[in-house]
């Protein structure tokens, strides 16, 4: 061979390792010849803020099954409540070539970027249960008609404590959407009563272990009080733990919200007073249905699609249990 031709077999082969390059970075299913299998199901994230609450487990599951009975391959995600790791998943999702993510937000305000960064990828989101603080840049948001729930437990906990009396609050993540609505809906019921005076309010970050730690120290510096709301159904049973301990589970009534199985099952045993149901199961699988519209075209969606909550006390509590009620849009 000729020393002239040299660089030109030089440079035919750089073109094929640039090619190989370029092929190992799509995100492409082969075939056993190596082909590219065009009829590989396409990829749903699920992104959940914690998977150490069984409310979240059954949303994040449900999701999950959800996308795979429509024909998508599906990962669950645990972000862990923090929203670093919640960044980390995004950044994984993008760069892997998921088509979709089913997400369940760490923060009102600090997820919307990552929302925004999978949107401008070309990547559609679909928030569950909890919004982000942007009407621009999720694809759809299906959640809780938490403020209404929270109305309808308020007037119930004035049926139930009566027109005066002390009580207190533990609300959930200072940064989640839930725990302001949720709050507010409550309010605007029971701060009618000018009798009823709340005496502490405190955050437990919707956690079992330091609802327990935040309702001891509130029962050692109020110990008259006559009922506790609490934010989420894993705090009503942490303040349930502490009431117990103190010898006052059978004097001071708990309020939870989301209609866990333990709190249902301790609400028809007389234990726990009332919470509001959700159905993660149904928004679930409304925003997988969602994802589905949307990756076949279908872009005309709703921003936001509310789902009602429905109270459980003592009186109906039989009828509920294991989230398997699906309740209505």
């Amino acid at each position: 061979m000729s020393p002239g031709k040299q660089p030109n077999r030089f440079a035919k082969c750089l073109l094929c390792v640039f090619a190989l390059l370029i092929g190992g970075c799509r995100n492409e299913t082969k075939n056993a010849d190596g082909s590219a299998d065009s009829d590989a199901p396409k990829r749903v994230a699920v992104i959940v803020s914690t998977l150490n609450n069984p409310w979240f487990v059954v949303l994040a599951e449900s999701a999950r099954d959800s996308a795979i009975e429509l024909g998508y391959d599906a990962v669950v995600f645990d972000s862990q409540n923090d929203p670093a790791k919640e960044t980390a998943h995004f950044d994984n999702v993008i760069a892997s070539g998921y088509s979709a993510v089913l997400f369940n937000p760490t923060d009102a305000d600090g997820s919307v970027a990552n929302v925004r960064r999978a949107k401008e990828a070309g990547v559609p989101v679909f928030c569950m249960d909890r919004e982000i603080n942007a009407t621009d840049v999720a694809a759809s948001q299906i959640l809780s008609d938490n403020y209404s729930g929270c109305v309808a437990i308020g007037q119930h906990f004035v049926k139930e404590v009566g027109e005066s009396g002390e009580y207190a609050e533990l609300l959930g993540l200072v940064g989640d959407n839930n725990t302001r609505n949720r709050s507010d809906g409550f309010h605007s019921v029971v701060d009618r009563y000018p009798d009823l005076k709340m005496v502490a309010q405190q955050s437990a970050d919707f956690d079992r272990a330091k609802a327990l730690e935040v309702m001891e120290a509130i029962l050692q510096a109020n110990p008259d009080i006559k009922a506790v709301f609490c934010g989420n159904d894993a705090m009503a049973m942490g303040a349930y733990q502490a009431l117990l301990a103190a010898n006052k589970a059978e004097q001071v009534k708990i309020f939870g919200f989301d209609g866990a199985d333990d709190v249902v099952a301790m609400i028809h045993e007389g234990k726990i007073t009332a919470t509001g149901m959700q159905f993660p199961k149904l928004m679930a699988k409304t925003a997988a249905e969602y994802a589905d519209r949307y990756l076949k075209g279908d872009h005309d969606l709703l921003q936001k699609v509310p789902v009602a909550v429905e109270l459980v006390h003592q009186g109906n509590a039989s009828k509920f249990g294991d989230f398997d009620e699906e309740g209505s849009e």
